[in-house]
């Protein structure tokens, strides 16, 4: 820093010498070039005045000459810097926000005292640095960061000027945003299981991003405290979690979730290896999330966020709607051709096969794709959505404590309407949505899956317009049983006893030498569903991690 000792010296850079701010807290305004060629091409070298008056009535044009970046940059910053901010919001483009964004940082942020050192200007760019002296009751710290500013020219007066944006405060500083500095920021968080046990990124790095997730929603709501933060808020005052400095150490609060510590472990261990992977098991009796796994554990959080096509697995919604349409019966003749045509589209079944003479439960439990197809002309375009929306919640607003894609099964018509019947077309799940959608089978009725109990902030959950009729849930519980015992989903759940089900997927992706594998099951109060890309058959490859999972949290 300079002091008025030495403010009247000059630094030479470069052979070329360059002005000393010589204002309180503005260092050595290091600019490299030559005073008299760049400059000597502009349009002029007469820099504004300290009040914004220029000395001349010609109103120029053209982009500031490297002498009026220096000094527009140099009066700015030095403004600022001695807490002359009316001053320094005068020399912007944009003089009331600007006067606000400055004030705020000094009663908001608490910088009781901003140091600036300009760096090499970039044509009209100025970097600089900011200290600033954060003051807030008895704690006390330093905010060290780089920001920029960029000169402009005033295109009704001519004159040049700072263009004025949130990032000058702060590089990381967006429209509505401010500088706050006090101890009411969100705590940081000790998640734990349902039963108390600690779940960290270290034991569970699938888990990472959720448990940061619900840190930022729910932290408030714990025992813990922020300490003293200097952070960037929204115009409603509620933390983003940019915090700029810590004053003074915080105290975690515990945030107990729903995940069962046994099934996540082992959900994690069923994915491991397995390219792109994810698995999702649910409570059915009560929506409660069990366990979220991918793979790799880092990365996009495919189990809950992701969107893919279902396949087959889809076949439990599509047959819950024809079920309470009576399109079907399970023991009533329904054909199982090799091949049915809808919309211009001839579709098949894997290797062609047929069933002569079978019932609709044979052709559930062997996956058959024309007998959902060949009830295509007995349908209107939005049945199958209605049916998905209003008795399995899919496409509601879920609120499950952390982000989630929901579900999307869209009102189409033709081909794409007779394609959504078997999950393919524009029909979208998750591993989440899916695992939903077999509790919903196992309880009868849609339970809004949660991640933190809704308890903990009062929110209220999605909930379906209405729930199986009792003959349809006992129907298509009878499905998925006779799939899980005699069908395609038997190899993977062979030995569980009680009540289970469970239903395959192969979702064909165009480009794609495989399809991609699904499976949904449930056995007693567990419903798992889980994809893993590119594998081929549900039952083979996805089968097998539902199977693991349902193990261990039974």
């Amino acid at each position: 820093m300079l002091d008025s000792r030495n403010s009247k010296k000059a630094a030479v850079i470069g052979g070329v010498a360059a002005a000393v701010v010589g204002l309180t807290g503005v260092g050595v305004y290091a600019l490299v070039g030559s005073d008299s060629g760049s400059e000597g091409n502009t349009q002029g070298s007469v820099a504004a005045s300290d009040d914004g008056k220029g000395g001349s009535d010609e109103v120029k044009k053209g982009p500031p000459s490297t002498a009026e970046v220096r000094a527009t940059a140099k009066k700015f910053l030095g403004a600022w810097a001695q807490g002359d901010l009316k001053k320094a919001a005068r020399l912007t483009d944009d003089k009331a926000t600007a006067h606000k964004a400055l004030s705020g940082f000094r009663t908001q942020g608490r910088a009781a005292k901003v140091s600036l050192t300009p760096k090499a200007a970039q044509e009209a760019k100025v970097p600089f640095a900011l200290t600033a002296r954060i003051s807030y009751k008895q704690k006390r710290g330093a905010l060290n960061y780089e920001s920029s500013l960029e000169v402009v020219r005033d295109k009704t007066t001519g004159k040049t000027v700072v263009d004025w944006k949130p990032s000058v405060l702060h590089p990381r500083l967006k429209d509505g945003q401010t500088i706050r500095t006090d101890a009411s920021g969100t705590p940081p968080i000790k998640a734990v299981d349902r039963s108390g046990a600690p779940l960290t990124e270290e034991d569970h790095p699938t888990l990472g991003d959720v448990i940061d997730d619900v840190g930022k929603r729910y932290g408030d709501k714990t025992d813990g405290s922020a300490g003293v933060q200097t952070r960037i808020v929204d115009p409603k005052n509620k933390s983003k979690n940019v915090v700029l400095r810590q004053l003074s150490k915080p105290t975690p609060g515990e945030l107990k979730t729903t995940i069962d510590a046994k099934a996540q472990t082992a959900a994690e261990a069923a994915v491991r290896g397995k390219s792109k992977a994810s698995v999702v098991a649910v409570k059915p009796s009560t929506g409660e999330i069990l366990a979220v796994a991918n793979s790799p554990a880092k990365g996009f959080n495919s189990a809950l966020r992701g969107s893919l096509a279902p396949g087959s697995t889809m076949k439990v919604v599509t047959g819950a709607m024809l079920l309470d349409k009576g399109l079907a019966s399970p023991g009533k003749a329904h054909p199982c051709p090799k091949y049915e045509t809808y919309g211009g589209w001839k579709f098949q079944n894997l290797d062609k096969f047929e069933i002569k003479n079978g019932t609709f439960a044979q052709s559930f439990a062997r996956s058959c794709n024309t007998a959902f197809i060949s009830q295509a002309k007995k349908l209107k375009d939005d049945d199958l959505t209605k049916e998905a929306r209003d008795v399995f919640g899919i496409g509601l607003d879920w609120k499950t404590g952390t982000g989630t894609f929901d579900g999307s099964v869209p009102v189409q018509s033709d081909a794409q309407m007779a394609s959504s019947l078997i999950g393919q077309g524009a029909v979208r799940m998750n591993p989440l949505t899916m695992a939903s959608v077999s509790a919903t089978v196992q309880s009868g009725s849609f339970k809004q899956p949660v991640i933190v109990p809704a308890s903990l902030d009062n929110r209220t959950l999605a909930k379906a317009p209405r729930t199986m009729k009792p003959t349809v849930a006992k129907d298509l519980k009878g499905l998925m049983r006779l799939t899980a015992t005699s069908g395609t989903a038997a190899e993977a759940l062979s030995g569980l006893s009680g009540d289970v089900g469970g239903k395959t997927g192969s979702a064909e992706v165009d480009g794609q030498k495989k399809p991609n594998a699904w499976f949904t099951a449930y056995s007693g109060d567990v419903a798992a569903a889980a994809v893993v890309p590119a594998s081929g058959h549900g039952g083979d490859n996805a089968g097998p991690v539902v199977r693991k999972v349902l193990d261990a949290a039974r």
